[in-house]
């Protein structure tokens, strides 16, 4: 269902519980059920080399991890065949970036002593605004950032040369996959878009390192998490900044402005491998955030699962919620009160100029009136509340009320000022 707003179009999904498919959605689950796919790291790996003419992986750790992935997946039994197609796709995709990382990085040793310059980082509960806060500071041409189409295709091939029909190949293959996107979910641009210039998080750098909770969003994994939230992650957080000195040697500057939800549970290996960062930590209404993760995981389940289920979200994103939310609490103080600013979603929505004062005051970085009028021409470009948004309802799709879930979240609400959002 549809309804009008001043700003843009309301979209309420009512038929989350039993979803009505579409042609182009019944079309492409019949086609994906044709193919299968090998997930084994041999596969895998065989395949990306076949890609890319490349084998040396670099150091073959990752291997442990990549076949604990393959096993979660196979174990998932409500994948479905577009979920099989497209995780497999993504697989394959990593291992053979990291070849050409690798690849890269051996013709050009000098790209190792590369210096990563005081970055600004985001992190944040995922659906707490960190998206819109990294668009606005990416839109400050002095810093470097990682607009979707680059990384997903990190190291240009010779493929990728620029033609007077195509002046950008990778951004024409990330703006294929943004379409194909779109229309088999048309409504998930209106909670996360993926199209090929909005700025992606570096989680795709550290997923060349097959770590990181990325599995987390495209099936249900609890081994993978447990595996994960249990190793400790310097190793990947390592990959990541080689992946930031890689694109640095392609394209500076070397000043650069990153994010990702998930370094709200590793401050402490954070803070190791960028130790002269600002970090900028979103809080949120913890049932703010989880009610989006929770309608998102469920408007996805018709085209990426066989059963469209609340339990599967309920029963998984609410518990990890909670385990990033204290991690954060109990690590946030190893970060230098002087290199840190926390943001508030209520006192974001009300006054951002302030809080972009402080960061680039922390940063170091003068913010003239010139860079402000980008950022405000950034956020006129791409407000949510123009683009159109989705109406989520706890009690209807989940049987849940916000009490319900905020009740386990005191602990959050001791240390942080946040305001309670949903009522």
């Amino acid at each position: 269902m549809v309804r009008s707003a001043t700003k843009g179009q309301i979209f309420e999904i009512d038929d989350m519980l039993a979803p009505i498919l579409t042609e182009q959605q019944s079309a492409a689950l019949e086609g994906a059920a044709m193919a299968s796919f090998d997930f084994s790291s041999d596969a895998i790996l065989a395949a990306a080399a076949g890609q890319t003419g490349l084998s040396d992986f670099g150091a073959m750790d990752f291997v442990e991890r990549l076949d604990l992935w393959c096993e979660c997946v196979r174990e998932d039994k409500f994948l479905s065949p577009v979920s099989h197609a497209a995780l497999w796709t993504m697989f394959v995709r990593y291992a053979a970036d990291r070849l050409r990382v690798e690849d890269i990085c051996k013709r050009h040793p000098e790209i190792l002593a590369i210096e990563i310059d005081r970055p600004i980082i985001v992190a944040g509960p995922p659906r707490s605004g960190t998206t819109h806060l990294l668009g606005l500071l990416s839109a400050d041409t002095r810093l470097r950032s990682l607009p979707w189409w680059e990384a997903t295709a990190p190291v240009p091939t010779e493929a990728d040369t620029p033609t007077a029909d195509d002046p950008n190949p990778r951004w024409t293959r990330a703006q294929a996959g943004w379409e194909q996107q779109d229309a088999l979910m048309p409504l998930f641009k209106y909670m996360h878009e993926f199209s090929p210039d909005h700025i992606s998080e570096d989680i795709e750098l550290q997923a060349l390192d097959f770590s990181s909770y990325l599995l987390e969003w495209m099936a249900l994994v609890p081994k993978w998490r447990d595996y994960y939230l249990s190793h400790d992650q310097s190793g990947t957080y390592a990959y990541l900044k080689k992946g930031l000195q890689v694109l640095t040697f392609l394209k500076g500057p070397n000043r650069w402005v990153i994010k990702c939800p998930q370094h709200m549970e590793q401050l402490p290996v954070l803070r190791k491998s960028f130790p002269d960062a600002t970090y900028v930590i979103t809080h949120r209404d913890p049932v703010g955030s989880i009610r989006s993760t929770l309608s998102m995981w469920l408007y996805a389940s018709r085209i990426l699962r066989t059963k469209s289920n609340p339990e599967e979200p309920k029963g998984y994103w609410i518990e990890r919620y909670k385990t990033m939310l204290e991690r954060c609490v109990r690590d946030h103080d190893c970060l230098p009160a002087e290199q840190t600013v926390d943001v508030y979603f209520h006192q974001w929505i009300k006054d951002p100029d302030s809080i972009l004062h402080e960061i680039y005051a922390k940063a170091g970085l003068p913010l003239d009136s010139d860079v402000l009028a980008t950022m405000h021409q950034y956020h006129a470009d791409n407000d949510p509340g123009v683009k159109g948004r989705v109406m989520f309802n706890l009690e209807r799709d989940f049987g849940l009320t916000a009490d319900d879930i905020r009740k386990d979240f005191e602990f959050y609400f001791d240390r942080f000022p946040v305001e309670k959002e949903v009522k």
